[in-house]
Formats: C-alpha cells, structure tokens, sequence
C-alpha cells in the first residue's frame, strides 16, 4: 500500500528550529519577513525559539461580515498575513503543543511580532487536536462479535453483519453530520442534559432538536443500549482525564504555504451543506463573483457571498402551497435552543452547481412528493413506460443572477447531487440520493432552456446489471426476482455521487453502504453506460471496494478517466477500469465482486480505533473532488479529500498525503469544495479552493450558540512568506 508522507512531530520541530537558529548560515535566513502596506508579519516565539509551523489567525469585525485569514509560521517561526482588507484586527497564534496566545491588536502594514504559549500539561495541549485524535477513543465491538446476537445477546442487532457495518454507520450516519470530536461532543454539558448516568445523558443527547429521529435510526443500527454504552464509556472515559493516544504533526513543507480566508455568513440557526463558486467544468467562470450555498433543511434563503466587497446577503428560494417544512419534524428540547424549532427549509436545497454561463442550479425541494400522472405508468412517457415512479423527495430548480429570478424544475426521478455532462445537450446529471434509489435521472438542459418543457427534457433509467454478458440491453429480471444466469438483472443502486466522465459518454455514481439494513448490501462504483437510448439501452457495472475497504461516499473522475472515491474504512481511493481483465458478467457482476485489480488504496493520514484493522484509519471523509484544473497549485488531477474527520482538506500527490488543516474556528467540517481561477496570470493569487462549514450544528464548535456558517477560501503560496 503506498505510503504517506511522513512529518515532524511538533516538539522535535522546536528542537530543529532551535538547533538550526544557532547556525551561521540561519541568519540570512532568519531575518524579519517583508510586508507591505496590506500585510501583517512578524516572527512568532516561546521560551523554547522560533516557533514553526504553527498558525496566525487575523481576525476582525470591522468588515461588513465577520473576516478572518489564517497563515502558517515557515522554519524560522516567521509569517506574513497578506492582503488584508483596511481593518482593524486582533492576532493570534495557535499550534499543536501550544495554547492560544492573547488576542493583541494589528493593523496592515504592521509589523506584529507574537509570544506563543507552550501548553502547560498534554491535556491542554490536546483541546486543538483535530477530532478524529479524540473519537478515535471511542471503542468499537470487536470483528468476533459480528453478525450481532440482539437484545437477548449482545445487544448488536442480528442485521449487523460485520464490524466494517458498524463502523460505516459510525462514520457515515454520525460523523457525516455532526464533527463527532469537537470539544461539545466529546464533552458534553452533562447538568443540562440530566440523567443520572452518562448512558441516560447520551439517551436525552440524541432526542435533541430537529435531528433526533435522524440520530434515533442511527442508534437504533447499532442496537440501542449498545451503542449508547459505548457512547457514555467514551466521553465518562475523557470526562476522567484519558487522552487521545497519538499526537498530531505540525504542518510542513507545503502545508506551510496554506492560506485561508474566512467569511461569516447565512445565521447561526443554519447549516450548509455546499457552495459553489463556479462550473466545475471551466473554473474560470464567475471570476472574482459571488460564492452561493445550499443550506438544506435549514432554511429556504440562499446565502450569497460577495467576497471582494466582503458581503453577505440571502435569497429566497421559492416552493409550492403543500411542500413539507422541517418546522414540522418532531423536536425534542435542546440544549442551545430550547423548544424552538430552528430549522424551517422547505426546499431541502442539498447540492449546487454553475453552468458556463453562471447560472445557478439546485437539487431542491418545489412540492409535495406525490409525482405527476406523467410520471407514473400508462402516461405515455418513454422513461414512465420502462420506470414508473410514483413519489420524488427533491426536484430541481435554476436560479439566474443576471435577473435574480428562480425556475422551478419538476422531476419524476429525486435528486441529491447533480453535475454536467460534457456533452453538446448539457446534460443534467443527478443521483438519487437514497442508497435504493430505483433510477439514475438527467434534464437535458439546452432543451429545457429552449423550450421550459420540464415533462420532455428529462428522463431516467433503471439500473440493469448484464449478467450473461450480451453487450446490450435485453430481457432482465425485475426487483424482487432471483438473479438468473441467463438474464439481465435489474438492482438497486441509488446514487448518492454522480459524475459524468470527461473521457466517453458514460456517467460514474457512488451508492452507499446498506451492510446495516436487512438489505445487506455494500457499497458499489456504479458505472451506467447510456447507450443511444439511455431509457432503454443503459446498461450497469458494479464494482465494490476488496476486501479489507468498504464505505464509498463521494467520487470524482479525472482527465485520464480514473475514478476516485474516499472509503469510511479510512482510505482514499482510485479505479481504473482499464485495469480489469476478466468479462464483467456473471453473478459477481450484480454483486460487484469483480475487477479487484482496478483498485488502489491510500490510508488516510491519523490514528485507527483500537481493535480495528491498522491498514485502515479512524479519519473520515465526506466527499472526493479532483483539481483537474490546478486551481489550488499542487498540479493537475490531484484528488482531494475532505477529511472532516480531520478538520482538514488532504491532497494526494505523488502518492503522498498533504494535509491543509484549517484550525480555526475548532471543528472545521466541510462536505465538498471546488477550484476557481479568477486569474490566471495573477499566480497564486488568482486561484484558489472554495468551501463552507457543513456540520448540522454549528453551534458544537468552539464559540458556541451564535457561531455562523462560514465560507472559506484556501490558496497555496509558493512559500511561507510569500505576498
């Protein structure tokens, strides 16, 4: 298994620093930073040297929305916070093996040297350790105790199959929404909560606000009293004084270069789940423009950032008379928020894109789920007579910012994440969302703008498996019959990713593992190869990860056609299809066992549970996306990684792990990202990564009921000090 980079720990980069200072050749090196008149440098220090690789954090709110920037200290414990907006600020330093220093006052064009503090005991030290060093902690049944022998047995319920089961729920049913290791869950505020015990405290903890039946179907895959046991022994455990038992490195060579501009926006009430800057496809589009989100539940308002006059502002997302709202979702009291229902979106706006004229399109909700009669059988519509569907949770809609006007688009097929084909139609691509999912959906765009005809420019297509190998569609068996040898068979493979390759006409998906349902079924790849009539010449593979990985969530495809996906068994990675070597048919074909030799897996950087295979990790992903464009600066086709479980967005170079970790405000959580080039003659300037905090309840981060989401844009310099 390729290897990943490896890096210093944080007291042995003091001790380098310190010995390095006292050679000749340091002192060149070592003078103060060059500023000008919008920068802020200076040299961090402790009693021990030169501080290196720690962050400065510069932040104010002066500024029409709250702004922060966040550099990181090169070898001699120098920094330069560049381009700041004329403002006034407060700066600090933060690093592993150090606490907060005290906020002082900075302007631009000021040099500003800074004090670090070392952390007096590891406990202190270990508050700014990413979350995953914590919930890493918790403790996970052993693999002999699967399949689980229920409530009379040991409380694993018998549809839990495999510890790699448990795990994925952990991971991709909790960690996926909320940062499972920020300091307010791993510590929670018992007295508010009651109880008499931990296990009755983490019993109320998840009936709390909006989110309780959500957290109350994921306990109940772990088996109720199991799950919340082991819950209870891990914070009890941290309550006691027990620590993470590895440390965090600091950040080295590349990951010095990181710079990170913060905006708050949207309210403190909200979560959003993505932003967009521009088409994926061109990064060049919307250069210099606005940043827009998807708040999901939250809200129906649309936050729109303007990032060169630093402004937020919000959009009203239309729906129809009818449309469910989540003011409606049963509540129990929280903590933060009392009785109040928070949350109140009836559009379920999950996912966004741009198209090449800056358009904006929404996976959102427009109506109730109840579909149009031309959606069901006997309508007459092609992709209705193959694939009658009778309800869809999320549509479509297009919001224009040149007249500021929104289209609702009404869909059969549900939605979840959508992205374009590269195709002369444009072509919508979605997934379903629901891991059974009963179709892949597509809107062909360039006809809908022509014509507004939402029935005639959409279509969908079942996902048919071609068992007995003919090449093309034929006779299958349906849902619910045995699969035959001698027949197509049709499965259920909803898509959670979709991505349309930019090498063929084909479209990649991602459907979710359902090893904890009485479905028990893995994760798969899901290749669908459209054919001239996709309704009815789509055909399916399936590839799912060897043994050992497991969890796909997320994917992405570079410009050789190499499939990238992140893994909840803690591993990025890739498929090459080229790679296969033996007919996909046969029954390996419906169950995805096949083409083991088209994988390759990298461990993710950090810790693993304890029990659990050390070829994996404890450190979750949430979604992969691939720099085809080098919009970041580490080179075209670099995959990424957004680790939340790590607070950090991890790149993959050269078979190494770069790891940009964003440690301010604590808990960062992101769920995607994308690249824009707003010049690209302007170097590193003029590029850089887009993304927002994702995590359902930003009140968990470290300052607490009031924190808002914010957008984040992540640049590379070529070096440190670089302005």
């Amino acid at each position: 298994m390729p290897r990943t980079v490896r890096r210093t720990p944080w007291s042995a980069t003091i001790l380098a620093g310190a010995l390095a200072a006292l050679l000749p050749a340091r002192a060149q090196a070592s003078a103060p930073p060059s500023i000008g008149t919008a920068d802020i440098g200076g040299t961090v220090a402790s009693p021990q040297g030169p501080e290196a690789g720690v962050w400065v954090i510069a932040e104010t709110t002066d500024l029409p929305t709250k702004f922060a920037k966040i550099v990181v200290t090169d070898d001699a414990g120098r920094y330069v916070i560049p381009d700041l907006p004329k403002a006034r600020y407060k700066v600090w330093v933060r690093g592993y093996g150090l606490v907060d220093s005290p906020h002082v006052d900075g302007e631009p064009g000021k040099t500003l040297d800074l004090s670090a503090i070392p952390a007096p005991t590891p406990a202190a030290a270990a508050k700014y350790y990413p979350g995953m060093y914590w919930y890493s902690m918790l403790r996970i049944p052993a693999a002999d105790q699967f399949p689980g022998t229920g409530d009379r047995g040991n409380g694993i319920p018998t549809f839990m199959k495999t510890q790699a089961a448990w795990i994925d729920t952990v991971k991709n049913s909790c960690q996926s929404c909320h940062a499972l290791g920020s300091e307010n869950i791993r510590s929670p505020k018992v007295k508010l909560l009651g109880g008499t015990n931990s296990t009755e405290m983490w019993t109320r903890r998840i009936q709390s606000g909006q989110a309780m039946t959500g957290m109350a179907t994921s306990i109940a895959r772990l088996g109720p009293e199991k799950g919340l046991s082991l819950y209870a022994d891990w914070t009890d455990r941290i309550a006691a004084g027990e620590l993470p038992a590895s440390k965090p490195l600091r950040p080295a060579g590349p990951e010095r270069n990181m710079v990170v501009s913060v905006w708050d926006w949207s309210k403190p009430t909200a979560y959003l789940h993505d932003a967009i800057s521009t088409d994926k496809r061109h990064p060049t589009v919307n250069a210099h423009g606005f940043i827009y989100g998807s708040p999901e539940e939250s809200t129906d308002d649309v936050p729109v950032l303007d990032p060169i006059a630093n402004r937020t502002w919000t959009v009203k997302h239309p729906y129809l008379p009818g449309t469910p709202s989540a003011a409606d979702e049963p509540l129990g009291p929280s903590v933060f928020w009392g009785e109040e229902p928070i949350w109140d979106g009836h559009t379920s706006n999950h996912n966004l894109i741009l198209d090449e004229q800056g358009r904006v399109w929404f996976a959102a909700r427009s109506r109730a789920a109840e579909n149009p009669a031309y959606c069901k059988a006997g309508s007459g519509l092609p992709s209705a007579e193959v694939t009658p569907l009778d309800t869809s949770g999320r549509q479509l809609s297009l919001y224009d910012p040149k007249t500021e006007k929104f289209t609702l688009i009404d869909t059969c097929f549900g939605t979840h994440h959508l992205y374009f084909g590269h195709d002369a139609s444009n072509t919508l691509w979605t997934s379903y969302g629901p891991p059974t999912g009963p179709a892949i959906g597509w809107l062909d765009t360039k006809k809908f703008l022509e014509t507004g005809d939402a029935k005639t420019a959409q279509g969908w297509a079942p996902m048919v498996v071609d068992v007995p190998g003919w090449g093309k569609r034929g006779d299958y068996a349906e849902l619910g019959q045995p699969t035959d040898p001698a027949r197509q068979k049709r499965v259920l493979a909803g898509l959670y990713g979709v991505q349309p390759s930019p090498i063929d006409d084909t479209v990649w998906g991602q459907s979710m593992d359902v090893g904890f349902s009485r479905l028990d079924q893995p994760s798969f790849l899901v290749h669908f190869i459209p054919g001239p009539d996709p309704t009815r010449t789509g055909l399916t593979e399936l590839f799912q990860p060897p043994e050992g990985a497991f969890g796909a969530r997320g994917i992405d495809v570079d410009s050789k056609g190499l499939v990238w996906t992140a893994l909840s068994s803690g591993h990025l990675a890739s498929f090459d299809r080229a790679k296969c070597w033996e007919p996909l048919k046969g029954l390996n074909a419906v169950t995805g066992q096949q083409c083991t030799e088209g994988w390759t897996l990298y461990r993710f950087p950090g810790p693993q549970f304890g029990g659990v295979d050390e070829r994996g990790s404890a450190n979750h992903a949430y979604y992969v996306w691939v720099d085809r464009f080098n919009t970041f600066g580490l080179g075209e086709n670099v995959p990424m990684a957004m680790t939340n479980g790590g607070e950090a967005i991890t790149a993959l170079v050269d078979g190494r792990f770069l790891t940009f970790h964003v440690p301010y405000p604590a808990g960062f959580f992101t769920k995607n990202v994308d690249g824009r080039i707003d010049d690209p003659n302007a170097g590193w300037k003029g590029r850089g990564l887009w993304t927002t905090s994702g995590t359902r309840a930003m009140f968990h981060n470290e300052t607490g009921k009031g924190e808002s989401p914010r957008v984040y844009k992540i640049q590379l310099r070529p070096d440190p000090l670089a302005r």
